[in-house]
């Protein structure tokens, strides 16, 4: 099992992150450190841990780029499960444990821990809801193992099967940020099995308690570039589900724009947003990620089937 984590100017926090992993009760054989150019000492600090491989990437490629430049190097290693997560989410000792023995149990391809704040609370941005097209069966099954059959999941803590991995792809490193990492669960999930466990749970250290129709400012443009490039160029959904769950986003951005201190902003954002998602593509990813030496070598690897 090999862990992945994505970091960017919170070493902190980092710290406390690496510490989560080495107490698990089931430790990653190995944990991938992805610093994505960060400005404080956020590398320094991962590459204290003999435990931790440091990747120090030259430039931002942001959680996406992240996430597909860790999990290449992650595949090289052949472990049968990777776990991602970013770096502020801190796994109590048993997460892992109860999410490699639920997905297990399950057969999942991918699976989800449950992610509270720092004062116990569930963390509204990570609430995860039943998958909607599941049969009763499937969705009993999963209550079997006390978990919640899910289409979707998060990298704030998300195990994936590297078998499915293999046959599914790389995130998108082109999504930089935002919906990266529903495009990529639920395009690992079509036709499998994606489950929730509540038994799993990690500390999702946010500034605030904040749901995601809060204000993002500047940042809603890609949540509307790349919910388009999601919509029209992505394979994680159906046609079915792409209509309802377009019907939830343009309720959803509804809202975000009308709550906004500067509606001004958002909408700007969303004209840039929706110009850039229907005019543009995501490039290849390594196209996206050259010049990154091994990194993009390893990924290029990766996407020819011999990661």
């Amino acid at each position: 099992m090999c862990a992945v984590v994505v970091a960017y100017n919170r070493r902190d926090l980092l710290v406390e992150v690496l510490d989560a992993l080495r107490a698990q009760e089931v430790r990653p054989e190995r944990v991938i450190v992805v610093d994505n150019a960060s400005t404080d000492d956020s590398a320094a600090v991962a590459g204290s841990y003999p435990e931790v491989d440091l990747v120090t990437l030259a430039r931002n490629t942001g959680g996406a780029g992240g996430f597909a430049a860790g999990i290449a190097l992650a595949l090289e290693r052949n472990p049968s499960w990777i776990w991602l997560m970013d770096d502020d989410t801190v796994p109590t000792p048993d997460a892992l444990a109860e999410l490699v023995r639920v997905a297990a149990a399950a057969r999942a391809d991918a699976a989800g821990s449950r992610v509270i704040w720092t004062d116990g609370s569930e963390h509204p941005m990570n609430t995860p809801r039943e998958n909607p097209f599941a049969t009763a069966s499937q969705r009993a099954a999963a209550r079997r193992l006390d978990g919640l059959n899910v289409r979707s999941t998060s990298f704030v803590s998300m195990l994936a099967s590297t078998a499915t991995i293999r046959r599914r792809g790389l995130p998108v490193a082109d999504y930089f940020i935002w919906n990266d990492d529903f495009e990529y669960s639920t395009r690992l999930i079509r036709d499998g099995r994606g489950i929730h466990v509540p038994s799993s749970v990690v500390v999702h250290k946010t500034k605030a308690l904040a749901s995601t129709d809060a204000d993002p400012g500047e940042r809603f443009y890609h949540e509307v570039r790349n919910k388009i490039w999601l919509f029209t160029r992505s394979r994680g959904l159906t046609g079915r589900e792409k209509a309802v769950y377009g019907a939830s986003t343009l309720r959803r951005w509804v809202r975000t724009v009308a709550r906004s201190g500067d509606r001004a902003l958002l909408l700007r954002c969303l004209g840039r947003g929706l110009r850039d998602g229907v005019a543009t593509s995501p490039r290849p990813n390594a196209e996206a990620l050259a010049g990154l030496g091994a990194v993009t070598d390893a990924v290029v690897r990766a996407e020819a089937g011999r990661g």
